[in-house]
């Protein structure tokens, strides 16, 4: 064991110097009777570590012969260690007893009215027993030890109350929660002195033997043996599911229930001390096994019966198409019923325990709808027909030929009812089911032609302009209603292969079909057609471009201008008339200055960029840039109707939308607005053409 040398050098010099500093009070009146002698002693170090060093303090003290130790133990000058006008240390001989100390001068001796004390020093010769169970007790020996006020064992584990005390030996419990580690003791003094063990005192831990039985069921007791088991608190099992009330627990075993999210693998036991202890053995659980799964083919929606063992531990049933099914209650551990999700595709069913123990059934294929019967087969459109088979209960949704299709509200086992949508064409029908599954039918159904037939129609209109229709059977129609059921009040030529409609003051706008009526009241729809317009500006606080103040910065073509016969309502606009090749900027900023970005943020897919544009001469190619620039990417939308037609000009004003969430760089699609620091606008590029155009309100618009 060690005399705490190094450590008791440092804390007894700064108890020294703290004894020392209260001692220039206590000892003042020391030379009381020398008041007018120029050597004077202010104060001195009253306790000392035997062998260690003795400090005095005053004025003159160079002057000192030599200095008596009680009893008659003189150090002469020669001996100081250090001397100078203010101060002397010396080293305490082992002669030297407690008393009073005389200082040596040409002027007299100089009596010290403090008694000196020597401290003797704390040593441990031996702790015994060296390996020592939590609650057992220790003997610690050495000298002095009835100075020690406390006992630290690892991690800063103190004990202030012993079982016995006296100078030679000190009788400890160990704490519950005791680590294996140095021993420390420490003396009451208001600087402690510190002793430390040479060796580490072993505080023992729970070892296991075994585990039993292997295979364990989740949910059944398992028993582990070993040693030293009654000092378990908690039994934590792999992936973290733990157990802290135990069936029964003594030294050598621990019977507890496995819980049913336990994971196979190891077990770590807990102790007070907080140190984790492994076992060596491992966990095994039971895995459920399947003897049958039916009916196979099972229907989605119905249930499957699986029959087994252990199946009481399963806790999620996944069917083909990655879909969970429901486990319905009042399962066994050999007989659990589940029922098959809509979404379910044939596959291999995958059965889970919440310990992650899995087991698969042989492929469950899933039923298909059959088709018997329709009627009837020739059907005008908007009329009814009649399906029947088999399993038609699982069809979502039955498509047409004309790329039409109506979803199925309600259905049996055997029958369908849906009716055929305008626009539908003789062909086959196909079922789609609630997990997309399809089924095509043999028969055809014919749509008949009572109807008109539409060759070709007007691609833009605005309210007011006139919308020429050519076809055949075009005299059949009656009414002409645009949508929100606005209908047609003036026309002009009616036969049988054309029909001139004049578009509604209140039609809507954008991209429409229009529905015609016969006099028999059959209905058919024209192909898609643009009635142009402007859609209101709803927020002029997301208007960042309106040529009124919201100018642009810099571009290489075009300028505001304010013609009456042009403007929407009287206000500047930006009019670009050239022909153009490649790369041509419009109009730009940057910098954030007048772009709304913090009031849409991230919710960019509820949002659109609107602009209101008059398309005055045909454009022929190239696109119109839309540019977004930013720390997150540079991003683009492009809008060029006239790559589908060749050539494009509106009839007016018109109000064109473009997704925000549109806005690309590459493959990264914008998310936040706020990110968007750099240049906003946009330019013309990737083409040759003739544009003459008029730009205003550019803005964002919640959809």
């Amino acid at each position: 064991m060690t005399k705490r040398y190094k450590i008791m050098r440092a804390l007894v010099s700064a108890f020294l110097i703290a004894s020392s500093l209260v001692l220039v009070y206590s000892c003042k009146d020391d030379n009381e009777d020398n008041a007018a002698n120029d050597i004077q002693l202010f104060s001195f170090g009253p306790s000392v570590l035997r062998g260690q060093q003795l400090r005095f303090i005053g004025t003159n003290l160079d002057k000192v012969t030599s200095i008596v130790l009680p009893v008659n133990v003189e150090v002469p000058a020669s001996s100081f260690k250090t001397v100078t006008a203010s101060e002397i240390t010396i080293d305490v001989p082992d002669a030297a007893t407690e008393g009073l100390v005389t200082l040596k001068t040409p002027n007299g001796d100089v009596v010290t009215k403090t008694s000196l004390s020597i401290l003797e020093p704390i040593t441990i010769t031996s702790i015994s027993p060296a390996t020592v169970k939590p609650g057992g007790k220790i003997t610690i020996e050495g000298t002095y030890l009835n100075l020690i006020s406390t006992v630290t064992f690892a991690d800063g584990k103190a004990v202030t109350d012993f079982v016995s005390q006296s100078r030679t030996k000190l009788e400890v419990i160990v704490p519950a929660d005791a680590k294996t580690g140095i021993v420390i003791l420490n003396d009451s003094e208001k600087i402690p002195n510190v002793i430390k063990s040479e060796t580490e005192l072993t505080v023992v831990l729970p070892v296991v033997t075994n585990l039993l039985p292997s295979p364990v069921k989740a949910g059944q007791n398992v028993t582990i043996t070993g040693t030293d088991l009654h000092l378990v608190n908690q039994i934590t099992f792999n992936g973290g599911a733990s157990v802290t009330a135990f069936v029964s627990k003594s030294e050598t075993e621990i019977v507890l229930a496995v819980p049913t999210d336990a994971k196979e693998g190891v077990v770590t036991l807990g102790v007070a001390s907080k140190v984790p202890v492994q076992s060596t053995k491992t966990i095994t659980l039971v895995v459920p096994t399947l003897t049958t799964v039916t009916p196979n083919p099972a229907k989605n929606k119905s249930m499957i019966n699986v029959k087994g063992t252990d199946l009481d531990l399963i806790s999620k049933v996944v069917f083909g198409g990655s879909v969970e099914g429901e486990i319905q209650s009042g399962g066994t551990s050999t007989d659990i019923t589940v029922k098959v999700p809509d979404k379910a595709t044939s596959g291999v069913v995958v059965f889970s325990t919440k310990g992650d123990k899995s087991v698969s059934s042989p492929t469950l294929a899933l039923v298909k709808p059959t088709i018997t019967s329709i009627a009837p087969l020739a059907v005008q459109m908007d009329n009814d027909i009649t399906i029947t088979g088999t399993n038609l209960d699982l069809v979502s949704e039955v498509r047409f030929a004309g790329d039409t299709k109506t979803t199925v509200t309600s259905a049996s086992p055997t029958q369908l009812v849906v009716k055929v949508p305008l626009g539908t064409k003789t062909g086959a029908i196909t079922l789609v089911t609630i997990n997309a599954d399809q089924v095509v039918s043999t028969d055809q159904v014919t749509i008949l032609a009572n109807v008109p037939e539409i060759t070709n129609i007007t691609a833009m209109a605005k309210p007011g302009g006139k919308v020429t229709i050519t076809g055949v059977k075009l005299n059949l129609t009656e009414q002409v209603i645009f949508p929100d059921n606005v209908k047609a009040t003036q026309f002009g030529n009616r036969t049988a292969t054309q029909l001139e409609v004049y578009v509604p003051e209140l039609a809507k706008k954008g991209k429409v079909k229009i529905k015609l009526v016969t006099y028999d009241n059959q209905q058919t729809e024209t192909p898609e057609i643009t009635i142009s317009g402007v859609d209101p500006v709803t927020d002029v606080s997301l208007v960042f471009f309106n040529f009124d103040g919201l100018d642009r910065w810099w571009g290489d073509t075009g300028a505001n201008e304010n013609n009456s016969a042009l403007s929407l309502n009287g206000t500047n606009y930006f009019r670009v008339n050239a022909n153009l090749t490649n790369w041509t900027g419009y109009f730009w900023r940057n910098g954030k200055n007048g772009f709304p970005a913090s009031a849409i943020g991230t919710d960019v897919n509820n949002y659109v960029l609107k602009f209101d544009i008059n398309v005055l001469e045909p454009i022929t190619g190239g696109e119109f840039a839309w540019r977004l620039k930013g720390t997150d990417g540079d991003f683009f939308a492009s809008w060029k109707p006239w790559a589908e037609t060749g050539s494009y000009q509106t009839d007016g004003w018109i109000t064109v939308t473009i997704p925000i969430s549109d806005f690309a760089d590459g493959s990264k699609h914008i998310t936040d607005l706020n990110t968007i620091s750099e240049d906003f606008g946009v330019a013309f590029n990737a083409g040759t053409s003739k544009v003459n155009v008029a730009i205003d309100n550019v803005r964002f618009q919640h959809k």
